[in-house]
């Protein structure tokens, strides 16, 4: 019987750099999750164990090291990313595709007799900002992102007018919490001048959209939120979003005599609604490896 071999890569997965910006008198503290996958003509390591064209994983990890000594790449993960994609696809015959994956754990200045202290940091227990950039055919796509964007409304949110069946006991509601963990990645079709700038106006919109919605549907409002980032973000093509319903359910305090107008719930992790979908902008070209089909949303 004949076999094979199909789609195939590697990398180094998950390496964590952290690096202190110090200026006079005052430190910059950055913290990034780095993951490299390369792919190519790498065949013969599967086939016959021939490495001649493999660069350690090893190597992989060194190189993040060293990229993240560079002042002027390492303030920005899609900066730090293009560098490291470009590297990898332009120093190594037998990659012809790599992707770059950061995670950037968020870090404040930490207070200190009331003034911010120029060295040291807390950890913030906000979202975590995400970069993902391939390289590959002389091209590049960068792919921002956020994960881990909680975000809850304690009204104008409904839910009604949705399909029954003999299975079905959920009640309509005029009057809900909405409450999200937002997962979103959004492509730009051309480099931006400032990738901080642009971060911060794509997440503002996505949360201002989420608060000032009425909401009939979380699917209705991720089409929103997609779409004001569009608006907010002219070189930006095409927006991912995946919604989990973190869902918040009514106690009944009636057996204890008491009313309950939404004011006590019950907070339920498991099993949640799970909302996702695109929004593209009209006549925007194809993303092709824009995202990564084996990371899902």
């Amino acid at each position: 019987m004949a076999y094979t071999l199909g789609h195939n890569q590697y990398g180094k997965a998950e390496t964590r750099v952290v690096r202190v910006l110090k200026g006079a008198g005052r430190h910059e503290l950055l913290e990034y999750n780095v993951s490299v996958a390369l792919a190519g003509d790498l065949a013969a390591t599967h086939l016959t164990g021939d490495n001649a064209g493999v660069l350690p994983t090893d190597t992989m990890k060194n190189t993040v090291y060293a990229f993240a000594a560079e002042d002027a790449v390492v303030t920005q993960p899609e900066t730090l990313g293009l560098r490291l994609a470009r590297h990898f696809t332009d120093t190594v015959p037998s990659v012809t595709r790599a992707r770059v994956q950061i995670a950037q754990t968020p870090w404040r200045r930490a207070d200190a007799y009331g003034e911010p202290h120029p060295h040291a940091f807390v950890r913030d227990g906000g979202h975590l900002r995400t970069a993902t950039v391939t390289c590959a055919e002389g091209r590049d796509w960068v792919v921002s992102g956020v994960r881990e964007l909680i975000l809850l409304k304690s009204t104008d949110s409904e839910f009604s007018g949705f399909m029954t069946d003999p299975y079905t006991t959920l009640a309509p509601t005029s009057d809900r919490v909405m409450s999200t963990a937002v997962t979103a990645q959004w492509w730009h079709t051309h480099d931006e001048p400032d990738w901080a700038g642009s971060f911060a106006g794509a997440t503002a919109a996505l949360v201002e959209t989420f608060a000032a919605h009425h909401s009939l549907a979380l699917q209705q409002t991720l089409y929103a939120m997609g779409s004001a980032l569009l608006d907010r973000s002219p070189g930006v093509a095409e927006v991912r979003l995946s919604l989990p319903n973190r869902h918040h359910f009514v106690v009944d305090l009636s057996p204890f005599g008491l009313a309950n107008d939404n004011e006590v719930f019950h907070a339920d992790d498991r099993p949640y609604g799970l909302i996702e979908g695109t929004v593209r902008r009209d006549g925007a070209p194809d993303p092709e490896l824009a995202f990564d089909p084996g990371q899902g949303w």
